[in-house]
Formats: structure tokens, C-alpha cells, sequence
């Protein structure tokens, strides 16, 4: 593994366990600006406020390291998470964890830059490995965030916010040194370079056209994965009486599984059976988890049903390596900015939805909210089955596009 891939896993870890430390202690450091009554009100408000800014942005920002390439971008949000954090832990008013929020948010299309850089310096046919390596590193900084908020809360409110600030100030610092660019900007014409948002919004929409299926699967997948992360501690406490331990123990076992499948299993399966069968796979398994969960009665039968939610980690990598091989090398930020953009989307949507589903039908049988989400997984394979793109070479890349023919 070269300096620059491990660099951009570093900094897609980093990212998720950021985003891990500040959770357990946000409601805390709210309760100091704002009376208790409203802090749930604010911290749904930051939670949602980071995701809109990704959804505007990183598209914008990915087709910008196209143009100047990954490496200013990804140190330029490392520097705005060590600031989105410095200014957290420094806030004397409500209206600055705001501004850490919305920085954070503008600067933090991390993910998709990150995943640019892997796609540069890998061959199309392990993008599927690394993609689950991209997931696993993710999985696992989100285990180890919220561990590590916990034990520095214990200290002060605030301690979390600095302990994040200095491990993405220090990252960026590492990176300054060690991280390289992987993209050619001299690829791109001058007068791309020159585009003014309006046209970088118009690139954008000519490059998901020829892959408007695959994009359709990968946000209904996303969204899927909402169901769980949004229900998961309710359904435990309402169907089995879990308690706190419980649920932290199940999550984390989840997330284990889940990244090792991603991390290990994913390029292994895609490699002997292809991407295509590979997505079946995942499908299959997840689509037969969300269905026994909506049917189990015991506490004990969760943990054989965790590895068939586990194993459908392996979908979105070889997605993700599907979608890579058919854009040109010059549009990988672009595209990585797409998918970071759809997947915050279903952040924003998919909680309001699935709350308000599961509410609505709890009384009867709390379980036709995981029954949904395989009805979803049915209109996926279905788009799959009859959506076959060719490889799509990005248009403003011209050059490329002949020395591909």
C-alpha cells in the first residue's frame, strides 16, 4: 500500500471518528448555551445543518480537485475540521457551534476526495477492495469515536472537540509532508479550469445521465441502510427490552462485522463472481436480514442475523467500483462528490421517513418498517436487471477519450 492511499484511509477514519467523538457530548456542551427544553430541538438542527452543506457541496468540491487537483482539497478540509472543532471547544455562544457546524460541513467532502485519490492510483479491477477498505476504515472510526468521546468527556464538555481538533490538525500537518497528487489537472482544459459554478452544476447533471440507474440503486441502498440507523435502539428496546448495554454491545458488534466484510470480504467476492453478482449477494443477504429481524421474537436470534446484514456490506463497494470504471480518471472527483452527495441526502431523508413510518405503524406490528426496506431492495435488483450502461468517458475530457479508443 503507497503513502497516499494509506494517507487518504487516514483520513476517512479520521473523519468518522470525528464525527463519533462530538455525538455522546453535543447534547452537553448544548445544555451550557441553551435551555434543556431546546437542546434536542438544536442538536437535530447542527446534525442536519452538516448534512445539507454536504449535499451542496461535495459535488461542487469533488469537481474542483478534478480541476486543481485532490491533494488542496483534502488539506484544505483537514484544515476546516480542525478549525470546526477548535471553534467547538472555544464557543461561548450557541451561534459559534453553528459556524463550526457549517464550516465542517462546506469543507468536509473528505469522503469523496478521498475515494478520488484511491480511484487514481488503483487498477479499475481491485477499486472494489479498496472501496470496502474506504468503508471498513469508515465502520471503524465510527466505533472508535464514540469510545473515545465517551472517556474524554469524562474530563470536560469540551475535551472531545480538542482531542478532534489536534488529531485533524496533526493529519494535516503528516499530510503536508507525505500525501502526493494523484490527479493530473493539466488533463483539464483552461477554459474548465475558468467554469463558473453554474457550468461546474451543468457538468455535473451531463455526467449523471448515462448513469442515472446505477445512481438510483446506490441511493435506494443508502437509504436502506437509514432503516437500521435510525430505529436500531428503538425496535431493540420495544421487541427484545434491551437495555443500554445491549444496544452499545449489538451496534458494536454490527460495526465490526460489517467493516470486516467490507474491508475483507468485499474485493475477495467481487473478484470471483464479479461486481454485478457481487451486488446480488449483498442484496440477497441484507434483503434476508431485514426481513428476519421483522419477524424474530427472541433477543438471542439478532446476533446470526447481525453477519446477513453484515455480509450485505459488501454491496456498496462493488457498486461504488461499478460506477468508478465508467467514468473517465479526469471525473473521479466529480463523481465521488455525487455519491458523498447522495448518501448525506439520505441522511436528511431517511430518518424523517423511517421515524415517521415506524411510528405510524408500531402499534400493529413494529416490524413493516424492515419489511419496507425489502420492497425497496426488489425495486433495486429490478433496475439492475435492465439497466446495463456502457462505460461513460466524461466529455470534457477529450484527450482521454482518444487515447481510451
Amino acid at each position: 500500500m503507497n503513502r497516499t492511499v494509506m494517507m487518504a484511509l487516514v483520513i476517512i477514519f479520521l473523519d468518522a471518528m470525528g464525527i463519533g467523538i462530538i455525538m455522546p457530548v453535543l447534547p452537553a456542551l448544548l445544555r451550557e448555551f441553551v435551555g434543556k427544553a431546546n437542546v434536542a430541538e438544536n442538536y437535530g438542527v447542527l446534525l442536519a445543518l452538516y448534512a445539507m452543506m454536504q449535499v451542496i457541496f461535495a459535488p461542487l468540491l469533488g469537481r474542483w480537485s478534478d480541476r486543481i487537483g485532490r491533494r488542496p482539497v483534502l488539506l484544505l478540509s483537514l484544515l476546516g475540521a480542525t478549525l470546526d472543532y477548535a471553534l467547538m471547544a472555544t464557543a461561548s455562544v450557541v451561534w459559534v457551534l453553528y459556524l463550526g457546524r457549517l464550516i465542517a460541513g462546506i469543507t468536509g467532502a473528505t469522503g469523496a476526495v478521498a475515494a478520488s485519490t484511491i480511484a487514481d492510483v488503483t487498477p479499475e479491477e481491485s477499486r472494489t477492495h479498496w472501496f470496502g477498505m474506504m468503508g471498513a476504515c469508515f465502520g471503524g472510526g465510527m466505533i472508535a469515536g464514540p469510545v473515545i468521546g465517551g472517556f474524554a468527556g469524562q474530563l470536560s464538555v469540551q475535551a472531545p472537540f480538542m482531542f478532534a481538533a489536534a488529531i485533524n490538525g496533526l493529519a494535516f500537518l503528516v499530510s503536508l509532508f507525505i500525501l502526493h497528487e494523484t490527479h493530473n489537472a493539466n488533463q483539464v482544459s483552461d477554459e474548465i479550469k475558468n467554469e463558473t459554478i453554474n457550468e461546474t452544476t451543468s457538468s455535473i447533471r451531463e455526467m449523471i445521465s448515462p448513469l442515472s440507474g446505477l445512481l438510483v440503486v446506490f441511493f435506494i441502498i443508502q437509504l436502506i441502510g437509514q432503516i437500521p440507523a435510525t430505529l436500531w435502539v428503538l425496535f431493540g428496546e420495544e421487541r427484545f427490552a434491551w437495555d443500554g448495554v445491549m444496544v452499545g454491545v449489538s451496534l458494536a458488534v454490527f460495526g465490526l462485522t460489517h467493516a470486516l466484510f467490507q474491508g475483507l470480504a468485499a474485493g475477495f467476492i467481487a473478484k470471483h463472481l464479479g461486481e454485478r453478482k457481487a451486488i446480488a449477494v449483498g442484496i440477497l443477504a441484507d434483503g434476508c436480514g431485514l426481513f428476519l429481524l421483522a419477524v424474530i421474537t427472541q433477543s438471542w436470534m439478532v446476533w446470526p442475523v447481525l453477519l446477513l446484514l453484515a455480509c450485505g456490506g459488501i454491496t456498496l463497494p462493488a457498486l461504488q467500483g461499478i460506477i468508478s470504471v465508467r467514468v473517465g480518471q479526469v471525473a473521479q472527483g466529480q463523481l465521488q462528490g455525487v455519491l458523498t452527495s447522495l448518501t448525506h441526502l439520505t441522511g436528511v431523508i431517511g430518518p424523517l421517513v423511517f421515524a415517521f413510518l415506524y411510528s405510524a405503524t408500531r402499534e400493529t406490528w413494529n416490524g413493516w418498517v424492515w419489511i419496507i426496506g425489502c420492497g425497496l431492495y426488489v425495486v433495486a435488483l429490478i433496475i439492475l436487471r435492465f439497466f446495463h450502461p456502457g462505460r461513460v468517458i466524461h466529455p470534457i475530457n477529450k484527450s482521454d477519450v482518444q487515447q481510451r479508443i
